[in-house]
């Protein structure tokens, strides 16, 4: 089904989605408060971006005027930044938080190797036990406690969350209430502006001990650290039910070993073409939500033909997302429709691409591999990377990162 493309801004782009999308969202489709959808407001974040004191201040809570966190991670998402861009933004900041802000880039592509590795096995393959429970909750999440309810409010009236609480609200799902890791990190893949199956995924496992052994205690100490008004006005602030540090929770059999965390047979199918794959002259380009930047290497390759994007309803029905993360798109897309043609189609993928000559970026997650299968586009372009990915082991962070650098 072809629709109308919507016009630039968050009221349109609101009022497209609550017109064309809104029985595949849970709730009544509104933007997000904090963040713009489009390449121009990712400019603008990357124009704008200062990283001085981002070491010391990107796990700040409140006040929301001590947060040092970047705020590129929507934009870095839907590829509107790429990595090796936001990289190269860091290079004027101060050594540190050069330093620890690349870190932090590394981490994300880290995410991104392990899933292009992995597949839907990321879910398993890391950790197959949830961590156990130390005490009986009634809730996971329970909203009497004002560094919960903080941070609830905030992931669904924002979609978005500075890392240090999305460790604390994983880290109470999992360590401390003994819920499964994966009805959690669903929740925040419903609400994240920033969700991807890749980031979200790690980030859960890591919090229960994935990769390094040590679950991530939540406790009050860091809330009182990090947002101490928090604790000053919470009804349980003399009967704290985190007072004090989480014992170790304990032993789980681990999972057995996945054999692709060790090894990748063959990393030049993880990582995509290196240089285009295919000929001709395609009459389209394929959009994915991955990769929805003017600099798209599909996009910029093509400019004469026109930009289509798929709603992919099979999908988005079973996703069951916040309206935010549609409104997100829709803006990104009008945004997008300002500078070259657009068009914008609900159905199922193949379906809605079949006889057409596609040109499309490769894209690391599963869903474009099954996808592209079918739709057989004409053109894939290199996804960039900021490392393309190696052979060696993916188990932890640490280890992909060492054999990356020996592969540089």
């Amino acid at each position: 089904m072809l629709l109308p493309t919507p016009e630039p801004g968050p009221d349109a782009a609101t009022h497209w989605v609550r017109t064309h999308l809104a029985d595949l969202c849970q709730d009544t489709p509104a933007a997000s408060p904090a963040f713009r959808g489009g390449q121009e407001a990712a400019d603008a974040a990357l124009a704008t971006l200062d990283l001085t004191g981002y070491a010391a201040r990107r796990s700040e809570v409140l006040p929301r005027g001590k947060r040092g966190a970047s705020r590129l991670s929507p934009y870095i998402r839907h590829g509107l930044i790429d990595l090796p861009a936001a990289w190269a933004a860091a290079e004027p900041a101060p050594p540190r938080d050069r330093t620890k802000f690349r870190d932090e880039l590394a981490w994300q592509e880290y995410a991104r190797h392990v899933y292009a590795r992995l597949g839907r096995r990321t879910a398993t393959a890391l950790r197959a036990a949830p961590a156990r429970a130390i005490q009986q909750w009634a809730e996971p999440w329970p909203k009497d406690m004002n560094c919960v309810s903080f941070c609830l409010d905030e992931l669904h009236a924002d979609g978005w969350l500075v890392n240090q609480t999305r460790m604390w609200l994983s880290s109470q799902w999992t360590v401390r209430a003994g819920a499964e890791w994966t009805d959690g990190e669903d929740r925040f893949f419903t609400h994240l502006l920033d969700g991807s199956r890749a980031a979200n995924r790690v980030g859960w496992q890591w919090t229960v001990g994935a990769g390094t052994g040590k679950p991530y205690g939540f406790s009050r100490w860091q809330v009182e650290k990090r947002a101490p008004e928090l604790c000053g006005g919470c009804a349980l602030k003399n009967d704290c039910p985190i007072q004090d540090w989480p014992a170790t929770p304990p032993e789980t059999d681990p999972p057995a070993p996945e054999p692709l965390l060790r090894h990748d047979p063959d990393p030049d199918a993880t990582g995509g073409p290196s240089t285009p794959a295919g000929s001709g002259n395609p009459d389209a380009v394929w959009l994915t939500a991955e990769s929805l930047g003017d600099d798209d290497p599909a996009l910029a390759a093509h400019p004469g033909v026109p930009a289509v994007f798929v709603f992919d309803e099979p999908l988005l029905a079973r996703l069951d997302l916040s309206g935010k993360r549609l409104v997100f798109l829709a803006e990104t897309l009008a945004d997008l429709a300002t500078r070259r043609e657009v068009e914008i189609h609900r159905g199922d993928v193949t379906e809605q691409l079949r006889g057409r000559s596609v040109a499309v970026t490769f894209a690391p997650v599963p869903g474009f591999r099954a996808r592209a299968a079918a739709v057989e586009p004409q053109l894939v372009h290199p996804w960039r990377w900021l490392y393309r990915p190696h052979g060696g082991p993916v188990s932890s962070y640490s280890a992909w990162r060492k054999k990356t650098v020996r592969s540089r």
